[in-house]
């Protein structure tokens, strides 16, 4: 297997952010990188223009760090409380789904997350307090804790 070193020209997931230079399997590199227009191809001649966005980009990444490590300390004292109805065997009707707890910390709280950030085993079927990830980054993961009470009439 061939090592290629490109520069990625938009942020790809799992693989980087845009303006860092990665090395990558050769195969990868021709077939989908180039090819989509996310990333170009590092050689002598353009090394030394990529070398002073690659400072920018470093500088970049630290900014969304610490604002992601803020927005994970914020998370990881909240409390979401969610009125539903319940059966008399403390079930709900229905289930609550990652979308429903991303919209309650929108609403409750002002806290923007994706739908496929919220990481759930699987939805939430019972009352009492539950413990829900956030998938802000690789790293920071923050949980909140997701109490469902009875809705009263």
């Amino acid at each position: 297997m061939t090592v290629k070193r490109v520069f990625l020209l938009k942020d790809v997931a799992k693989v980087g952010i845009a303006g860092e230079i990665i090395k990558t399997a050769d195969g990868f590199a021709r077939n989908f990188l180039i090819p989509q227009k996310l990333a170009v191809e590092v050689t002598p001649a353009n090394e030394a223009s990529f070398a002073h966005r690659v400072k920018v980009v470093e500088h970049r990444k630290e900014v969304v760090e610490s604002k992601t490590s803020m927005l994970s300390e914020k998370i990881k004292g909240i409390e979401l409380v969610i009125k539903r109805k319940i059966h008399d065997n403390d079930q709900l009707y229905g289930s609550i789904s990652s979308r429903e707890i991303a919209d309650e910390l929108k609403q409750k709280h002002g806290i923007s997350v994706s739908n496929s950030q919220v990481v759930m085993d699987k939805s939430i079927k019972s009352k009492g307090v539950h413990a829900i990830t956030i998938k802000l980054s690789s790293k920071l993961q923050p949980t909140l804790k997701v109490k469902i009470v009875p809705e009263t009439a």
